[in-house]
């Protein structure tokens, strides 16, 4: 797992109330990262947030670590 990956991975289990139903997936072509967040049905809310305000939160915070990494990155939160 990358870290921009593990960076999701941390920051949902943070928010969720099932920590144990947050599952991160990676898909890498080249220099772009596809990441999928899913989490328990009933914490949808607190991932994607008021307007999708902690959505494009969590989207900044992946894009600033993929600089690291030196790659480009797409979060996809659920379906």
């Amino acid at each position: 797992m990358s870290m921009t990956a593990e960076v999701v991975d941390y920051l949902a289990r943070a928010l969720v109330d099932t920590p144990e139903e947050v599952k991160v997936t990676e898909e890498r072509d080249g220099d772009r990262v596809f990441l999928r967040l899913d989490v328990a049905e009933g914490d949808w809310g607190k991932v994607i947030g008021r307007g999708g305000r902690i959505a494009s939160s969590l989207r900044q915070v992946v894009k600033v670590a993929a600089v690291k990494e030196d790659v480009r990155v797409n979060l996809e939160i659920g379906d």
